[in-house]
């Protein structure tokens, strides 16, 4: 297995998740918040054409996530998964002549060479799920868009080989910050999205035994630093800063392998 960012933060979203098994290989898109010829770009990028997507897979229905999905995946013709209530919030003609698959928590998906587990996160959407995959011999965990801590998220990314995890914001920084104290509240409260100490105590309460890489995500551009997000992530692994990767808003990364 391998993974790669097409892009994470506010302004857009898609992972890419790939997995080889023989002579075949399956490609899935987690999220696209990306126009069509952004997200055709991006993917050039890492080597990736729009033919190789087997498929997309959505977490919840805020534009940074889904603006793209349907457009995409009408153009080249690529399957859609997400959760019923997801559908329910982008409205069915959206979704038109895109062929969908509707998922539900703790039910896994099989894509190809791929299996994704979808696991209920608190985040202010109308069904947000976030996914587990795996090919059979290693899992790559993701969590972003979530605004607190559960023991169920907490099971979910036991174990995992690899993690994507998602460092919003500094407390600190978005107190301070010029934001309307409305978006403050949403941005902290328990259905907004992950503060730098809450994901540090979330690593921290995690199976880590075969955990190797951690990529700190969906970092805001204004309430937070790459410092900031290593240092807390780093703390919770006992590990040195440098060794945190952080995935950024306009180049995502390249290709990591989940040895």
């Amino acid at each position: 297995m391998k993974f790669a960012s097409l892009g994470s933060g506010s302004e857009g979203n898609a992972l890419i998740i790939s997995g080889t098994s023989g002579t075949t290989t399956t490609t899935v898109m987690l999220d696209c918040g990306f126009g069509i010829r952004e997200t055709e770009r991006r993917l050039t990028r890492i080597g990736k054409l729009p033919q190789d997507i087997n498929g997309i897979v959505v977490t919840h229905e805020h534009q940074d996530h889904v603006g793209g999905v349907f457009k995409f995946a009408r153009r080249h013709g690529i399957p859609v998964w997400l959760t019923y209530g997801t559908f329910q919030a982008v409205g069915e003609e959206a979704c038109k002549g895109v062929q969908l698959h509707f998922c539900r928590d703790s039910e896994a998906l099989a894509i190809g060479d791929l299996s994704l587990m979808p696991y209920t996160v608190p985040h202010d959407a109308r069904e947000p799920v976030q996914y587990v995959a795996g090919d059979g011999r290693r899992k790559l965990g993701v969590l972003t868009d979530a605004g607190q801590s559960t023991g169920h998220l907490v099971q979910a990314l036991g174990g995992c080989d690899a993690l994507v995890l998602e460092c919003n914001h500094d407390r600190q920084m978005l107190a301070d910050s010029a934001y309307p104290p409305s978006l403050k509240r949403r941005i902290g409260g328990d259905y907004g999205h992950l503060a730098n100490d809450t994901s540090a105590e979330i690593l921290a309460a995690l199976d880590k035994q075969k955990l190797k890489t951690v990529i700190g995500a969906h970092l805001s551009l204004k309430n937070n630093t790459p410092e900031l997000a290593r240092a807390a992530l780093s703390g919770a692994l006992g590990a040195h800063p440098g060794e945190i990767r952080i995935a950024c808003q306009e180049d995502g990364f390249d290709w990591i392998a989940i040895a």
